[in-house]
């Protein structure tokens, strides 16, 4: 029996200088291959815009320089204003295709209409003539909602919804997603600092994504106000399944799609698989080995302050096409269920607080964390409870930072066995997590979250400064494996 091509840290490099030159790309929010190109999709000062909308943060020292204030023209001009780059591998060669159009706000002001890309898909429908790349914006929260782009040439980007798809009050879509001859997307973020919950949980299905019909596919909700958000979709076997957020623990429903919408909808896991508020948001799906992988995980990094949830690790879960599922990575549950792999929440590091992303590539299932160790940086001790304030002098922040900043890259053959690729985002504690993983002909695309651009704080002489930080932006890599 041959062993399957291996990925291990040295088979990575990375392809693109950090944030495409420009600090402010903060995401790789998503990644498709399209006519033998990668495309990537940024968001944009994502920590400027946290600082701004989510109170919720609390940092005493804010990472990032924040030069202009949101809404401002510099801000709008400079900072705001998404972008869609493409990769040949062929030629080595970068090139941003697309540039966020600045709009007139409902307030009356200059703006950019879109501050970053969040979903991405191939996917061809009733009036296309082949394949077409779809991706959804995040809007502003002065605009009229966010929309659906149509590109068939990988250059042009044209609008094909009206704004909130359905005139829904929302700000972002999380999702596309190809399921049975049909596009399905759900609304994720609302105004007022709310980029993970959109107080619509429906899910929109549409034959001719091209034209802009979309209708919905669900009872709002699934019948369960606890429910705020469809955060995840993945299709496996005859079924599309949907992963919620859900302050007491997530669930995940399915349905075959068949018959008229509203489809018929069933409850396969509840109260976030038996860890509740812990296991807040299915973040990642995957199928492997004939079975759904899902990763969990809870907003803000692993710690929901609003809803004084966490901190806690992510965990991996396996679902079996009837129903049943294991924990792979996480806790041991109240019934003596335990993790396969051994392997305690966040692979043992309560600072992986998401799963963030999972791929597969050349046989091996790999799965990404997101790390926010590297925020104890800017936190003051001072007044903080005594037991945190012991470990974290006793141990050193810069000793955690040191040792285990940045994602973990992790990978396994058979979906329990589980390796270490990179635990320190790639020798670079600023690449905080990854957001995608894309495998292609020429090898394994990895993009990174890096917001902690152009200029960072750093203390010095006990006095913190912002200086500029070309490890800001986010990063791009490519592996290509080594035969066994």
């Amino acid at each position: 029996m041959l062993a399957k091509p291996t990925l291990n840290s040295d088979n990575f490099k990375k392809i693109c200088i950090n944030g495409f030159g420009d600090g402010s790309n903060a995401y790789a929010h998503s990644m498709a291959w399209f006519k033998n190109h990668l495309y990537v999709g940024t968001t944009r000062a994502n920590l400027a815009l946290l600082k701004h909308s989510m109170k919720q943060i609390r940092l005493d020292i804010w990472p990032v320089e924040c030069s202009y204030p949101v809404y401002s023209p510099e801000f709008e001009q400079i900072q705001a204003r998404a972008e869609i780059w493409r990769y040949s591998p062929l030629l080595n060669h970068w090139e941003r295709v697309f540039h966020a159009p600045m709009v007139i706000g409902d307030t009356g002001e200059e703006m950019s209409r879109d501050l970053g890309y969040r979903g991405i898909a191939v996917f061809q429908g009733k009036s296309d003539l082949e394949p077409a790349l779809y991706i959804s914006n995040w809007s502003r929260s002065r605009d009229k909602g966010p929309i659906i782009m149509r590109s068939e040439d990988g250059k042009t980007f044209v609008p094909v919804c009206k704004p909130g798809l359905v005139g829904l009050p929302v700000t972002s879509f999380r999702l596309l997603i190809p399921f049975k001859g049909r596009l399905f997307t759900a609304p994720t973020g609302a105004a007022k600092g709310n980029p993970n919950t959109s107080g619509v949980t429906r899910i929109y299905q549409s034959r001719d994504p091209a034209i802009g019909e979309w209708e919905p596919v669900n009872e709002p909700q699934f019948g369960d106000p606890e429910n705020l958000t469809v955060f995840e979709m993945q299709c496996f076997g005859d079924y599309l399944y949907a992963g919620t957020f859900n302050n007491k623990g997530f669930q995940i429903w399915r349905t075959l799609g068949e018959g008229k919408p509203p489809y018929t909808w069933e409850r396969v896991v509840a109260d976030g698989a038996g860890r509740g508020c812990l296991n807040q948001i299915v973040t990642s799906m995957m199928v492997f080995n004939d079975a759904l992988y899902v990763g969990t995980g809870i907003q803000n990094g692993g710690y929901d302050l609003l809803n004084d949830i966490g901190p806690a690790g992510a965990e991996i879960l396996r679902i079996h096409h009837d129903g049943s599922w294991d924990v792979i990575m996480g806790n041991v549950r109240s019934n003596g269920q335990r993790p396969l792999s051994g392997w305690g929440p966040g692979f043992n590091n309560v600072f992986n607080g998401y799963l963030w992303r999972m791929g597969i590539h050349d046989g091996w299932l790999y799965a990404a964390t997101m790390d926010w160790s590297l925020f104890l940086r800017y936190i003051d001790l001072e007044g903080k409870p005594e037991r945190v304030v012991r470990l974290l002098t006793k141990v050193s922040v810069d000793n955690i930072i040191k040792n285990q900043g940045g994602f973990d890259l992790w990978r396994s053959w058979d979906g329990e066995n589980w390796l270490p690729v990179n635990k320190q985002g790639f020798g670079n504690p600023y690449n905080y997590g990854i957001r995608n993983i894309v495998s292609t002909p020429h090898g394994l695309f990895i993009g990174t979250t890096n917001p902690f651009g152009p200029r960072v704080a750093v203390q010095k002489e006990g006095q913190w400064v912002y200086e500029d930080n070309p490890d800001g932006g986010l990063e791009i890599w490519l592996g290509v494996a080594q035969k066994c």
